[in-house]
């Protein structure tokens, strides 16, 4: 098993123990984060589709007129395409998060109902998402693990920036030899995973940006690039 070294104790640690050093690290300082936030599976589907590359609030902004209107279904998605677009503005990128938002509401209506899709064994579910233009492994897995309920681990920048300045990945790796990197050396479970992901964001926008801040963050000990400046 890979070896990492702490640099706080001077000692190397195995990639697993090292991984869950920075799970409890995490957890103990920024608490449970109740990730994801949406009152159906489907708000759960939608929401993964539109935060892409813009912030939360202004999904939550586009989630609400989609309610507001009573579009907040497969069929109020694809009955009313035309003022979809509109609706879903604050969250950015309206003309390809809409088209996208289509093509997985047609996904679905194959299957009787969202439950029924979303209970497609977990390998299944993923490819199924996959081959819908426009939804990456990041989306798919996002929707596996928090409308699915499936212990999928999922990686996003933060996770790579994260990950590279700890010294647990190089950080050219491929999406999935990253993700194989978490779920090889975690328990399977999807309460960690989600907490993990969710964990690993929030040290994105509070500490670990483009610019590090150092000070306050629960990983300087662990960190190789304060290492580094020392």
């Amino acid at each position: 098993m890979k070896a990492v070294r702490c640099l706080k104790d001077s000692e190397n640690l195995s990639l697993d123990t090292l991984l869950y050093r920075v799970f409890t690290y995490l957890y103990n300082t920024f608490g449970p984060q109740h990730w994801w936030p949406g009152e159906t599976p489907l708000e759960v589907i939608v929401g993964a589709i539109l935060t892409q590359n813009t912030n939360w609030r202004n999904v939550e902004k586009a989630i609400y007129n989609l309610k507001a209107n009573n579009m907040l279904s497969v069929e109020g998605i694809l009955e009313n395409k035309e003022v979809l677009k509109e609706l879903i503005k604050p969250a950015g990128y309206y003309n390809i998060k809409a088209v996208r938002l289509i093509n997985v509401m047609e996904k679905i209506k194959g299957y009787n109902s969202v439950e029924e899709f979303l209970r497609l064994p977990m390998e299944k579910l993923r490819e199924e998402l996959l081959k819908i233009k426009g939804i990456g492994p990041e989306t798919a897995d996002s929707i596996v693990l928090y409308a699915g309920n499936y212990p999928v681990f999922v990686v996003d920048s933060y996770t790579r920036r994260i990950f590279s300045r700890l010294g647990i990945i190089e950080g050219d790796e491929v999406y999935d030899e990253i993700q194989r990197t978490v779920m090889e050396n975690l328990p399977r479970e999807v309460s960690i995973y989600n907490e993990f992901h969710a964990l690993l964001v929030e040290l994105g926008k509070r500490n670990c940006k483009k610019l590090p801040i150092h000070n306050g963050c629960p990983l300087y000990s662990l960190c190789k690039e304060v290492s580094n400046e020392r």
